[in-house]
């Protein structure tokens, strides 16, 4: 006689689904960060636009920034709760 399988539990599903959500964003973010300093190389090798090249650099950390902090947020933050 076979054993039952196990069903997941209520909240595994979601949890899942919702760890599934958050790679799509992490993978999408990796391509805009590499695309911005593709970008971003190209514009310094020119020299032409001072502003487009200082818009990038500053959009590059901003991207960084948020790439770790969902990291963070989500991956390692186990089931602690964020506080604003």
């Amino acid at each position: 006689m076979s054993e039952p399988v196990p069903s997941a539990s209520t909240d595994q599903v979601p949890r899942e689904r919702a760890a599934g959500q958050v790679s799509d964003v992490l993978l999408n973010l990796e391509h805009t960060l590499a695309r911005a300093k593709k970008a971003h190389k190209i514009v310094a090798k020119d020299g032409v636009d001072t502003n487009v090249e200082l818009a990038l650099a500053e959009a590059i950390k901003d991207l960084e920034r948020v790439r770790k902090r969902l990291q963070q947020d989500t991956y390692f933050a186990g089931d602690s709760l964020r506080l604003l």
